[in-house]
């Protein structure tokens, strides 16, 4: 979803600037609000920005000739919650966009749209229905990483095919092309991501569980994996 510098029209791009500037000022006061509540989980959120920057940041090349790469963004979200991860996946990209030439300053808007916003509400939406389902932690969270790096692409196809129609179907026929593009690696690798990110609660768990049961995300006894 790192789309790159200049590569889409400039309406384009202060279109969906605009479309995510909402989202990034109710985040900003959602970690506020946190961080006022219960000031010892800011090392839990620093966590979980680095895990954002570090899996968006693999960059593999894909059979078809694009590349794909992980996002992060589901640890956060379901921690945090889908208005944290807008900031953190605002501050993620610019930094990659900045110091990486991953993605592009004038595509930061876009690319925040995919990343940090439609994968983190996607990310948050599953894991609540996951739960209220009966499933425990480790499935529910796994489900929530996977889709939402899915749910990233899947917008980032639309982003593309509304810039870049094709000639003969349209928006619908680009966006089925970009979205074929993307689905050889990105499948594969939203299940990687869902079992790393599973992983990866589990040490959290065994490190910060007071922080994270203040935050509800578990229980005294309950694990990553399978409620006790």
């Amino acid at each position: 979803m790192h789309i790159m510098e200049g590569y889409l029209p400039i309406e384009h791009c202060v279109a969906w600037t605009v479309a995510a500037a909402p989202f990034v000022a109710a985040g900003a006061r959602s970690i506020s609000r946190r961080m006022e509540e219960n000031p010892r989980v800011k090392l839990l959120l620093g966590v979980t920005a680095a895990f954002t920057f570090t899996l968006s940041a693999l960059k593999l090349p894909s059979v078809t000739g694009s590349s794909s790469h992980p996002t992060g963004i589901g640890l956060g979200a379901v921690i945090f919650g889908p208005g944290a991860m807008t900031v953190i996946g605002l501050i993620v990209l610019l930094f990659q966009a900045l110091l990486l030439a991953h993605g592009g300053i004038s595509t930061l808007g876009a690319n925040t749209f995919s990343m940090a916003i439609v994968g983190p509400w996607v990310s948050y939406g599953i894991y609540r229905l996951a739960r209220r389902a009966g499933l425990s932690l480790g499935p529910a969270l796994f489900f929530a990483a996977a889709l939402g790096d899915l749910a990233t692409y899947v917008t980032t196809s639309v982003q593309l095919a509304l810039a870049f129609p094709d000639p003969a179907r349209g928006v619908v026929g680009a966006m089925l092309k970009f979205m074929g593009i993307f689905a050889i690696t990105q499948v594969p690798l939203a299940a990687s991501e869902g079992f790393l990110t599973v992983l990866v609660m589990n040490q959290l768990i065994a490190y910060s569980r007071p922080e994270l049961r203040d935050l509800g995300i578990v229980t005294k006894t309950e694990t990553g994996g399978i409620a006790e």
